[in-house]
């Protein structure tokens, strides 16, 4: 018979080898060691833990909860694994349960900034935001430096319209180290830029570099002699209709250590211009699709009186995707039941190839990049999209767009409780209801659409 030591010894040995391999990236030699480790003991706390947070990371989250309430069930005042709970049940959408394990690490650990900034999050995402932000600020007074609370707190004041702190607190977010490790020549914090050069560096996603390459054109008013843009490679063409813009550079192409006096990472922009509501750069149309492609495209699309653009997915990447997206393009049925307008696809990536029994699809498989897209977009009456990059640029482009927002952690940059925005003149804003899911919303964007084609008839 083996000993109990030595099937211990089995477990911890194997479990140990697990780690070192999940260090070095090793993530299926880590899981089959993790699971020797169970074989031996079932019961081995270190095996199940990474195995929770290793089938989180590969979006299995029900096999994650089920490992975490293992691992919980014979240490259940580990603070690092609740906090890990906690996360994960937000992620699943189950904020009640959430909120509990929160409480719970609370209890446990009162002096604990992360425990108070995850909860503030948590009540946040359910809009009880003067209790979020009662979480966040006693994190702060727990440790000033403490960059999670100042960057969720962040959040919660952009989405109030509360720019000025919320800009200061966006500092706190995580950004990328290559770009000040690469540039020999120092980061901009709002120095005179009277005959100064600058590069604009990208963060995030394409939607961000579309909404505020504007700043180009505030950083001219305060003197710029030269403005350069490092951007996505599918942005550099369009990116180059802007007047301000003197050079695109795409991800990817040699960049000059020395070229310029400045860089400055794009969403920084705003709170170094000091940046209001009453000061957001305009709203009028700054980008433009070009002659050729925009003439390529009319001839391509068949026919029509009134044209309308769908976008109806985002990035699967993003971290509030699942909320933001539409299931699928059948959750968009409802608006074929109006007569008169052909519908044409500007989905790219995730749901570009699905199909709809209700609507006929016209347009963009062929899309080549942003500047592509811009064509198509011009040829149209009107964008209906989700909160996703291709709104972003019907707003830029200065074309109708109706914006469908979640209920669940709508973008700071939408604010609370409008149905303009003063980011962008031609842009409407359709909110889901806290209750009822999409369907509802899009019924009503049904209404308004037959309401709109009869005006435009």
């Amino acid at each position: 018979m083996i000993s109990s030591d030595a099937i211990s010894q089995s477990a911890a040995t194997h479990a140990r080898r697990g780690g070192e391999l999940l260090a070095a990236g090793d993530a299926p030699g880590a899981e089959a060691a993790f699971q020797l480790a169970l074989q031996a003991d079932p019961d081995h706390v270190f095996a199940l833990s990474n195995l929770a947070w290793m089938r989180e990371q590969q979006g299995l989250l029900e096999d994650a909860e089920g490992y975490y309430l293992r691992a919980l069930a014979l240490v259940p005042d580990d603070i690092h694994l609740l906090q890990n709970l906690g996360a994960l049940l937000m992620r699943l959408r189950r904020p009640v349960e959430a909120e509990r394990i929160d409480r719970r690490v609370l209890a446990l650990a009162p002096e604990l900034p992360s425990a108070w900034s995850n909860l503030g999050a948590l009540l946040a995402a359910v809009q009880r935001e003067t209790e979020a932000e009662r979480c966040h600020r006693h994190a702060i007074a727990l440790d000033g430096n403490y960059a999670n609370a100042r960057y969720n707190l962040s959040y919660l004041l952009l989405r109030q319209g509360r720019l000025p702190e919320g800009w200061r607190m966006l500092e706190a977010r995580p950004q990328p180290t290559a770009f000040g490790d690469y540039f020999h020549f120092p980061r901009w914090h709002g120095e005179p830029l009277a005959r100064k050069s600058i590069l604009i560096c990208p963060e995030a996603g394409m939607g961000d570099m579309l909404m505020l390459c504007r700043y180009a054109s505030v950083l001219r008013q305060q003197g710029a002699a030269r403005i350069s843009i490092l951007c996505h490679a599918p942005l550099k063409t369009l990116l180059r209709t802007m007047a301000d813009i003197d050079e695109v550079i795409a991800i990817g192409e040699a960049v000059a250590a020395e070229s310029w006096d400045y860089w400055a990472p794009v969403l920084s922009l705003p709170g170094l211009c000091e940046t209001t509501l009453d000061t957001i750069p305009s709203s009028a149309a700054y980008l433009h699709a070009q002659t050729p492609a925009l003439h390529d495209w009319a001839g391509r699309l068949p026919p029509a009186r009134l044209r309308v653009g769908l976008a109806w997915k985002g990035n699967a990447q993003f971290e509030n995707d699942a909320s933001r997206s539409l299931p699928s393009l059948d959750a968009l049925a409802p608006l074929g039941a109006v007569e008169g307008i052909q519908f044409v696809s500007l989905q790219k990536g995730a749901g570009e190839n699905e199909t709809c029994a209700a609507l006929t699809l016209a347009g963009g498989a062929a899309l080549a990049d942003m500047a592509d897209t811009a064509a198509l977009i011009a040829n149209l009456d009107l964008v209906i999209s989700v909160d996703t990059a291709v709104a972003h640029l019907a707003g830029a482009l200065g074309k109708p767009c109706w914006l469908l927002l979640p209920d669940y952690l709508p973008d700071w940059r939408w604010f609370s409780g409008r149905l303009d925005t003063p980011w962008y003149a031609s842009m409407r804003l359709f909110r889901q209801p806290a209750i009822g899911g999409w369907a509802p919303l899009i019924r009503h964007l049904a209404e308004e659409l037959a309401h709109w084609r009869q005006q435009h008839r």
